[in-house]
């Protein structure tokens, strides 16, 4: 079992800001006392990245422009959703990132592999290049990989990583995106099963699904969770509503999902495809539909951070954002809509501005890739990806409408 970090060790981490989250062992909806736990943290990466928004469609641009490959930028990112997992047998302890915009799972940035009586080389290389020229390569093995007592792989693929550029001390990834997102990661292989598509045919879970729930980084509570094999339905209010992976290439190879966007009674963006990524810390919209948003609110865009920035008047006067996903209209308030102030130097902002959390996806409507729903959307409503039925899910949660921001 990979033991869990206290709250303390937690704040001696290198960051800013954190959440604590756990992973959960569920075959379908269950209660949080009767699933097991595995503590991560969530926290805005302080080494230098302070324009979250350039960082943010530095990604965007490698999603779309690369689709169904490996090439994902995961470096820039500003929020960094980690786990402390176990490998091998006895378990090494490795801290890496959580990723729904990735497949691989690799480890060796920072720290050596110890092999065990459980570890395999496959005489397979694997090798993903990501935004920027940030890229990881190696030897790819077959070893145990522990995430707590409920969720132990036997014979995951694993990269062990003999070179890597641009990590920036990320000691390794653990993707949970679609598998289609590994293909031509390792030598001889065509695609590589995931960790959700091993937990699964090794019946340590019943179905492929990942409920994913973050409170606001500002509120009291600052917990959060992952639920592997279902959703955690002590934390959403009311049911979770699915609609089916878009048809629309290529956000169809990621989380994608149709969804169109309104500001008040205004529509600014119709219905379209994008995609829901916790790998991405704004909320991004095709340029068309940000010009838009930018009018109505009248913010004006802040050189520092590259987001925009309004004046406590016009904050006062903010409508809600609806972003209607299968019929169903799920409401940003306005305080949903700006950074939290309590970390605005964290990203290189005035301690007493303003700023909005949506930002210009760079370039128009119609591409097939128009909107990302980041981490600044999760935090405000459970999402579920459901790989078996290949279905996306949203619901409230009490932090829906919370103030805190």
């Amino acid at each position: 079992m990979v033991l869990s970090r206290s709250l303390s060790a937690l704040l001696a981490l290198p960051a800013l800001a954190f959440l604590s989250l756990s992973a959960r062992a569920s075959p379908h909806p269950r209660t949080a006392s009767s699933t097991a736990a595995l503590k991560l943290a969530v926290r805005i990466n302080s080494s230098g990245i302070k324009n979250i928004a350039a960082a943010d469609r530095a990604r965007a641009q490698v999603l779309v422009q690369n689709g169904g490959s490996s090439s994902i930028d995961v470096t820039m990112n500003v929020v960094m959703y980690t786990a402390d997992i176990g490998v091998g047998s006895p378990p090494t302890t490795h801290t890496v990132q959580i990723d729904t915009g990735s497949s691989n799972t690799w480890i060796g940035g920072s720290s050596g592999y110890t092999k065990t009586s459980t570890s395999q080389d496959t005489g397979n290389k694997f090798s993903v290049t990501y935004g920027d020229s940030s890229s990881a390569s190696g030897e790819e093995y077959l070893d145990t990989v522990t995430l707590n007592s409920d969720l132990v792989i036997k014979k995951q693929s694993i990269g062990v990583a003999t070179s890597t550029t641009g990590m920036d001390g990320l000691d390794g990834l653990l993707g949970v995106g679609p598998v289609d997102l590994t293909q031509d990661s390792v030598s001889n292989t065509h695609e590589v099963p995931t960790v959700m598509d091993n937990l699964y045919a090794q019946k340590t879970i019943s179905s492929e699904v990942l409920g994913v729930f973050f409170s606001p980084s500002s509120s009291d509570d600052g917990t959060g969770e992952l639920t592997f094999g279902g959703y955690d339905a002590s934390k959403i209010n009311g049911s979770i509503s699915y609609v089916p992976i878009t048809s629309t290439s290529p956000a169809n190879e990621f989380w994608g999902v149709d969804q169109s966007i309104r500001y008040g009674s205004t529509t600014i963006l119709s219905e379209t495809a994008g995609i829901v990524d916790t790998g991405t810390t704004l909320i991004f919209i095709a340029t068309d539909a940000y010009d838009k948003y930018q009018s109505a609110t009248g913010g004006t865009l802040d050189e520092n951070t590259d987001m925009l920035k309004i004046s406590l008047d016009q904050y006062e006067k903010l409508s809600s954002l609806y972003f209607t996903v299968g019929g169903i209209a799920y409401e940003l308030t306005p305080n949903g809509q700006i950074w939290p102030r309590s970390l605005n130097t964290a990203m290189g902002g005035t301690t007493d501005g303003i700023y909005l959390v949506v930002s210009d996806l760079g370039s128009n409507s119609g591409s097939g890739f128009d909107f990302i729903n980041g981490y600044c959307f999760l935090q405000r409503f459970y999402s579920v990806f459901d790989k078996t039925n290949s279905r996306v899910g949203f619901a409230k949660t009490e932090y829906t409408y919370a103030t805190s921001n």
